[in-house]
């Protein structure tokens, strides 16, 4: 069992694919940051990932560019309808403005959204936070797989 994100992290994983800021192979992704100031390094081997992020590295949970992974291998569901409220997200900016209150960040970006639109969001969103529960992953922060 991994320690579990914060269910924000999921609209920072729709955003950084929404964006196009993933370049995955075979055993590593690279994920730009919202701002595009930083990379991280994803790596995994079975069902064991590494990556450099924050969260991921010092938190010991799956970080959004992690969670963004699982979803481009499908071990996590990705909602295109879903994923599309998140897209061009400055998530850095966002959450400094925030003090990292990362579910008032969603809130903000939801603001327009109709009530019956935020339903189906957040229906989503706890439907990918229950396949992480579920996952059989481990985080590990040995760089060498």
């Amino acid at each position: 069992m991994i320690k579990l994100p914060p269910i924000e992290k999921i609209p920072e994983a729709y955003t950084a694919i929404e964006d196009e800021r993933i370049t995955l192979n075979n055993t590593e992704a690279i994920v730009k940051s919202s701002n595009g100031e930083k990379e991280y390094l994803i790596k995994w081997k079975d069902n064991v990932y590494y990556s450099n992020d924050s969260a991921t590295y010092w938190q010991s949970y799956p970080g959004y560019p992690v969670i963004a992974v699982l979803m481009m291998q499908e071990k996590l569901s990705y909602n295109k309808e879903t994923a599309k409220y998140f897209k061009n997200i400055d998530w850095n900016k966002l959450n400094k403005e925030t003090k990292r209150d990362y579910k008032k960040s969603v809130e903000i970006i939801l603001e327009k959204v109709s009530e019956e639109e935020k339903e189906k969001i957040y229906k989503e969103l706890d439907k990918v936070y229950k396949e992480i529960k579920n996952l059989s992953i481990e985080l590990t922060k040995k760089k060498d797989l």
